[in-house]
């Protein structure tokens, strides 16, 4: 069985982080994901969809994710249930997050806080060269490109 999700949107509010009472961090916050259809109005609906993250990951969202960030999330569904004031059970369905990135820095969009010139996620960096790896060529990015010269290989040499 496999429950995997992975969602690209845009923070409809600032990250809540809290902590449980063992001293647990815990963040709460939502993502509006486009749905890839427009209504009869020709407008594009989207999806609000709420993301809870744990630990480490929580207090790193807390600090970088804005309202507006356009945030890729990945991690599982969880369906929680609990009993509300009037006695009625509530249905809670959320993405529990494993890896969140920017994948904007706060120059290209969103309402992000200051400028940082490091982004814990790995994506986009905030400030600064918004390419980590700049001073590799595209070639040593991918070891399949074809850089123009003849491959020497005999077929001794292929496992096949």
């Amino acid at each position: 069985m496999l429950n995997r999700v992975i969602l690209i949107g845009r923070l409809t509010r600032d990250p809540e982080l809290r902590y449980t009472p063992s001293g647990v961090a815990v963040t709460q916050f939502t993502i509006a994901v486009d749905r890839p259809f427009t209504s009869q109005g020709g407008e594009r609906e989207a999806d609000f969809i709420p993301v809870v993250t744990w630990r480490q990951l929580a207090e790193t969202c807390a600090n970088y994710l804005r309202k507006g960030r356009l945030t890729a999330v990945e991690g599982r569904i969880q369906v929680r249930n609990y009993e509300n004031n009037e006695g009625k059970r509530v249905y809670v369905t959320e993405v529990i997050a494993d890896n969140v990135r920017f994948l904007e820095s706060n120059r290209e969009g969103g309402s992000g806080g200051g400028q940082r010139e490091e982004n814990p996620f790995g994506g986009s960096s905030a400030g600064g060269n918004s390419n980590r790896s700049s001073n590799f060529s595209r070639s040593n990015q991918d070891p399949f490109s074809d850089d123009g010269k003849p491959i020497d290989i005999s077929d001794d040499d292929l496992p096949f």
